[in-house]
């Protein structure tokens, strides 16, 4: 049976990351996809663990090598998603879970039908600006365009399977656990499993007479 592949979006600060690393921590059976980006590691970052941290010269041949699922300028830097990383992974068995922005996440399903997309949410908008607000990482201009960018970004939950509404961190993760656990015991996942037993079918109709 292949793996699965979980989308995790939402705008900057609903904590879609954090949540990501509570329910890593918990489940054996899910791997953590690692991005490529361009922009400098923050403090307690490690490369090759939260993110591949390299050059945009180096991500720019990356890309015209089409070696990634999908990649995204955001907020002046770059950010991609390895596409044999993720297509290996799930042809092993492999469940993969992404963290990747809302447009990245839109490429990505136009060409893995079956991955499950999940959306990270804020209580409300005005929490979301105080948490950006809160993080001091970005300068005015680009505190600014990220509480834009998260206008557009809400706006298109309904194109993801799942919402979670981030009112406590602990309760979120419980939510993804939920989530990936579901979406490994779907009929429609199992039919290496249902086929086994496609032959009692006809027993049961004769049985029932």
């Amino acid at each position: 049976m292949e793996g699965i592949l979980f989308v995790m979006s939402g705008p900057s600060g609903a904590g879609k990351t954090t949540i990501v690393k509570g329910s890593l921590n918990e489940l054996e059976d899910v791997e953590f996809s690692i991005s490529y980006t361009t922009r400098p590691r923050r403090k307690g970052e490690r490369n090759g663990k939260d993110y591949f941290f390299i050059s945009e010269e180096e991500f720019k041949a990356l890309t015209e090598k089409k070696e990634f699922l999908e990649w995204q300028a955001v907020h002046g830097h770059l950010y991609g998603t390895s596409k044999h990383y993720v297509r290996s992974k799930v042809s092993l068995g492999v469940n993969v879970l992404l963290d990747i922005d809302v447009k990245g996440a839109m490429n990505v399903k136009k060409q893995i039908k079956d991955a499950v997309f999940v959306f990270v949410a804020p209580p409300s908008f005005k929490e979301l600006k105080e948490r950006l607000v809160k993080r001091h990482t970005e300068n005015q201009k680009e505190l600014k365009k990220r509480i834009e960018d998260a206008k557009h970004e809400l706006s298109q939950i309904a194109e993801f399977d799942y919402l979670i509404v981030n009112h406590d961190i602990q309760q979120s993760i419980k939510q993804l656990e939920s989530i990936i656990i579901a979406e490994q015991i779907k009929v429609s996942r199992r039919g290496e499993f249902v086929g086994k037993y496609k032959f009692f079918k006809g027993v049961s109709k004769e049985a029932s007479r």
